[in-house]
């Protein structure tokens, strides 16, 4: 249904957003900069979909993949799935997994935190286990140390299941206008006594650990266990409206904000031309796709060549960003390689085989 068609009909919502009302980024789970399956997960990375990260604590080992299992007639292409490869059926107290999204302070300003105006917050997904029971969904206010959960069932086993959840208005703790972290959702898998031996804090309250997860099932104790998500929407009111479906190349360049990946396309992809100040030296720059959320960081994979005047390919070696001269719009490189190089004269920065260059400025 839409926007005005709901607000016409006199049903109550709050929000002044009918385009980009969708907090969360990339939550039909179609962008996989980094990878499509990432094995062995024990700790804490962005491994597979973008904008998701999994928190392991000494809670199990696990695949994480983006996955073409979707609730049928939907509309999604992709989820999230989580695979337990080793078990842990006794997690110390310490012990949790989630997955979690942060999301920027200065992109939650309409929600009003911290005043009387306050908006109350619905979170929509599709969410998929062979293990039912009651999971933990929570809401962290990172500015004021704030946090509130929410428990949803799953109740029938390797079914796909739409759950809604309304998270009350918080009129303490306004969020900082800046693009750090001011909010976080988290998906619980798990938790240990720490996290589940207190009242579940189903209102905002300043965060106690012990309330946060309490009531999550254990996907851990088992290798058999798995859990899928997609579809997830969290948006200003207490309506949920239909998952808004944005255009690939505009979901793309929002998670590139955080996270850009330049990689081989062919043989001897070029990704930008250098100028040699030495036979093993050389500078070049390169433009962000979209400016960062912050200054990146640089890594890669792969070879990486300089052709020579000759279109040789013997001057090989490693890149690295010069931070003097780098900003959220675009990147010096300096590049050191074996010689072969001539001072003054330009050179094609160029991939071998499965090269790639890594900018991150996640959160």
């Amino acid at each position: 249904m839409a926007i005005d068609k709901i607000e016409s009909a006199g049903l109550e919502t709050s929000t002044n957003q009918p385009n980009f009302r969708n907090i969360i980024i990339n939550g039909d789970m179609s962008i996989a900069q980094r990878a499509t399956s990432a094995t062995s997960l024990t700790g804490s990375s962005y491994a597979t979909v973008d904008r998701f990260k999994q928190e392991i604590s000494s809670m199990g080992t696990w695949t994480q993949s983006q996955s073409t299992t979707v609730p049928t007639g939907q509309g999604f292409a992709t989820s999230l799935k989580m695979d337990c490869t080793t078990a842990d059926a006794s997690p110390a107290a310490s012990d949790y997994i989630f997955i979690t999204q942060k999301i920027e302070g200065q992109n939650l300003q309409y929600l009003k935190k911290g005043t009387s105006s306050a908006e109350q917050l619905t979170l929509s997904f599709w969410v998929r286990s062979n293990k039912t029971g009651t999971y933990i969904t929570r809401l962290r206010d990172a500015d004021n140390t704030r946090s509130t959960s929410k428990s949803y069932t799953i109740s029938s086993a390797d079914t796909w299941e739409k759950k809604t959840i309304t998270f009350d208005a918080d009129t303490t703790g306004t969020l900082n206008n800046d693009n750090g972290t001011s909010l976080q959702l988290y998906f619980y898998l798990g938790a240990g006594t720490d996290y589940t031996s207190g009242s579940l804090a189903t209102t905002w309250e300043s965060n106690t650990n012990a309330n946060n997860a309490v009531g999550q099932v254990n996907l851990a104790d088992s290798t058999d266990n798995e859990w899928y998500v997609t579809g997830v929407q969290l948006e200003a009111g207490t309506i949920a409206s239909d998952f808004e479906f944005l255009p690939v190349d505009a979901n793309l360049l929002r998670c590139q904000r955080y996270f850009q990946k330049i990689e081989k396309e062919s043989s001897n992809t070029v990704l930008t031309v250098l100028q040699a100040y030495g036979s093993e030296t050389a500078i070049g720059c390169l433009p962000a796709i979209t400016k960062f959320r912050a200054l990146p960081s640089l890594s890669t994979t792969g070879t990486f060549n300089c052709w020579t005047a000759p279109a040789s390919d013997n001057a090989i070696g490693s890149i690295a960003l010069y931070s003097a001269s780098t900003t959220q719009n675009g990147f010096i490189f300096t590049r050191s390689s074996q010689g072969s190089l001539s001072a003054g004269n330009a050179t094609g920065l160029h991939t071998q085989s499965a090269a790639s260059v890594l900018f991150d400025a996640e959160l």
